[in-house]
Order: structure tokens, then C-alpha cells, then sequence
């Protein structure tokens, strides 16, 4: 359909016919009315061995059309039906030769498999540093087809990733509840209880240190974060569940965000620009915006500066071992593994000979 175009005025411009369109919308009135009808949408018209049409189709979105055919007293009658939907498991392998979006890009991946298997793995490997020319991913995903045609990607099923001479792997699993998760062969949760960076930046612009001599200050003291060059204004996220203890100014730490998790970790984010939509004594989520990157208080440019501190001591954030996530659950574990079992060996297949052979040479080890 044309914009701005009624359905009587396709009728009248195609074989369709005025008097068939002006048919078409009295039946369909109650149910999908003809002014609801929008351009750039397909209209399907299947005509009879004498030139009548005799059942029309009109796509309402990706998921739904709206069906008339012929009644037998010569009229239409009409109903919104769902589209025939077929899903196809795809198999990708990658070599990393620049970055994982380029890899990605080269192994057929659409941007939003290759943004999810980056999400997978971001708890356990930094991918903008630690990922190296030669490392390679392979990986099992869905696609989804609507009539023999691909309307987009369904999740990942399974992944593995090869950096540094590890090779991680991940399986998904659905629960009795429709929860799904990702998880190690052993049942560990891919999830960490803290994201390892709070921010997408640029660079490192000061690692953690016992004493470093200030930019602004002129003298050695210690450093008891890291700093994450990037953007001014970029989104600064919680790293993991807690609640704010502190919101406000502090000194040459400018604007401050202070949050308390269970157990004995607090995180702190300074130099904010601006604070996100908390208030002090509020819990927060894993992945909400508690800020954003500025250079409040001493600081020489736009950056992020993050503490990690367990039970009141600074840690390095980039090096701390990251407690779990829940594993998954006992009564779940005969399933997965009947799952797990069948994901591995399809993934073992995947990918040139000297990877397959490798990967059968490692067997498996704790961190596949």
C-alpha cells in the first residue's frame, strides 16, 4: 500500500477491484479495521482460475496477517492469524584478526549475535584487552524464518571461546519457569555477582598502584582504583547488586556514587558529571546507570575512577577474583547435562581440523 492510500483506492489502482477492497474492509471491520491498514505493508491477493480473488492477505506486523477467503455466499469473511514460523540451528566459527565484531562479521554473524556472544562472555573476558590476533569463538545460534523467509535472529545455544590457551565454554538452559540463563559444562553460572568494567571506555588512563605520583598534586600517594578514559556523559553502570551509601561531592573525588553489596564488597564511582536516577539508601541493579563520566573534583580530563573494596580493603579491579553467581540448581543438573553433552560434541565439530583436534586434545577442563 501507498502512503496515505485508503484500501477502496487500491482496489480501484489494481485488479483487486473497488468492490472487492470496499468487501474486503466490511468484513474485517469488527476485527482489524481498514484505517488501521499502513503503508509499506504487503497486501497478497490469490486469484481463482476466473479472475476472482479468492482469499487476500495483509501483513498487521512480523508476526501476525489478516486473512480473508471467499464465504460461499459471495462475501468475504476475515481473521488475524499467526505466521507459519520455522527455526533453523546456524553454525559460525571465527578467527580473530583485529576485534570480535570484525571476526564476528566475516563468520556471517548479524550484529545482534555478535553484541550477545559479547555480553556472554564480558564477565570473563575483557574483549576489548585481553583477546589476541589467532584467538578464535565458535558458536551455535538460532534463526527464525516466517514463510521460507529469515526475519531475525533467536538466541545463542551454545558458545565456546578460545583466548589466551583457555577455552571457554557456554551452554543455554531454560528452567521449569522459562528463566534462561547461561552456564559452564559444570553447572557454574557465566554471570559473575559483579560485571568486571562499569563503563565502555576508550583506554586505561591510571591502573591500580600502591603509590603513584598525582598528576594534579605533584606528590607519590596511592592509588586505590582504576581509571577508565572515555567520553563525557557515557553511562556509568553499577557493577553489581547493592544498595547507595553515599551520593553527593566529596573533596578532590568530585561527584560520588558509594554502594554496599552483600558480603563485605563496596564500589565506588567518581568524577561523575552528573548522577543517574538514584537516591542515597536505594538498591540498585547489576547494569544500572548510577551516573555518568565527567571530571568532577581533581581531575585532569573525562574519566571514570573505580574502587573495588572487600570487607573495607581497596582491590585491584581488573585482577580481584569476582565471586559467582548462583549456580544452577540441583534439580536442574540431569537436564543440562543431557544438554550440555549434545551442545559440546556439536561444537567439537565445528571450525577447521586443527581446532577440532585441539579442542578434543584439551577433553574437559575445568574452564571448557
Amino acid at each position: 500500500m501507498n502512503k496515505g492510500e485508503t484500501l477502496s483506492q487500491l482496489g480501484q489502482r489494481t485488479d483487486l477491484g473497488r468492490e472487492t477492497a470496499m468487501a474486503l474492509a466490511r468484513a474485517s471491520a469488527g476485527i482489524f479495521p481498514a484505517r488501521k491498514m499502513r503503508a509499506g505493508h504487503t497486501l497478497r491477493v490469490q486469484f481463482g482460475n476466473e479472475g476472482n480473488s479468492e482469499a487476500v492477505h495483509y501483513q498487521i506486523d512480523q508476526q501476525r496477517y489478516l486473512a480473508w477467503h471467499r464465504d460461499g455466499k459471495g462475501g468475504f469473511g476475515a481473521e488475524v492469524m499467526d505466521y507459519p514460523r520455522t527455526v533453523h540451528v546456524r553454525e559460525a566459527f571465527g578467527r580473530i584478526r583485529t576485534s570480535l565484531f570484525e571476526a564476528g562479521r566475516r563468520a556471517g554473524l548479524s550484529d545482534k549475535i555478535i553484541m550477545e556472544l559479547a555480553r556472554i562472555y564480558g564477565w570473563d573476558i575483557d574483549l576489548a584487552h585481553d583477546i589476541r590476533r589467532g584467538d578464535w569463538f565458535r558458536v551455535l545460534y538460532r534463526e527464525n524464518y516466517r514463510g521460507g523467509e529469515r526475519v531475525g535472529d533467536g538466541p545463542i545455544l551454545a558458545a565456546e571461546f578460545f583466548t589466551r590457551g583457555e577455552s571457554h565454554r557456554v551452554i543455554r538452559f531454560t528452567d521449569a519457569q522459562g528463566q534462561s540463563d547461561y552456564f559452564h559444562p559444570d553447572g557454574r553460572s557465566v554471570r559473575k555477582a559483579f560485571l568486571r568494567t562499569p563503563v565502555r571506555f576508550d583506554r586505561i588512563t591510571s591502573g591500580f598502584s600502591r603509590g603513584r605520583e598525582h598528576p594534579l598534586l605533584g606528590r607519590r600517594r596511592a592509588h586505590e582504583g582504576v581509571d577508565y578514559g572515555a567520553n563525557p556523559g557515557t553511562p556509568v553502570r553499577a557493577t553489581g547488586d547493592g544498595r547507595v551509601v553515599f551520593r553527593d561531592r566529596k573533596g578532590g573525588y568530585g561527584r560520588v556514587v558509594k554502594i554496599r553489596h552483600a558480603g563485605r564488597f563496596t564500589t565506588v564511582y567518581a568524577h561523575l558529571s552528573r548522577f543517574g536516577n538514584i537516591k542515597q539508601g536505594q538498591p540498585v541493579s547489576q547494569g544500572q546507570t548510577v551516573g555518568y563520566v565527567g571530571q568532577s573534583g581533581l581531575a585532569t580530563g573525562p574519566h571514570l575512577h573505580y574502587e573495588f573494596q572487600v570487607g573495607g580493603h581497596p582491590r585491584n579491579p581488573l585482577k580481584v577474583d569476582l565471586p559467582d553467581a548462583d549456580p544452577l540448581a540441583d534439580e536442574y543438573r540431569p537436564a543440562f547435562q543431557e544438554r550440555s553433552h549434545h551442545y559440546t560434541a556439536w561444537l567439537d565439530s565445528i571450525g577447521p581440523a586443527n581446532v577440532r583436534f585441539a579442542a578434543k586434545e584439551d577433553g574437559d577442563s575445568p574452564s571448557s
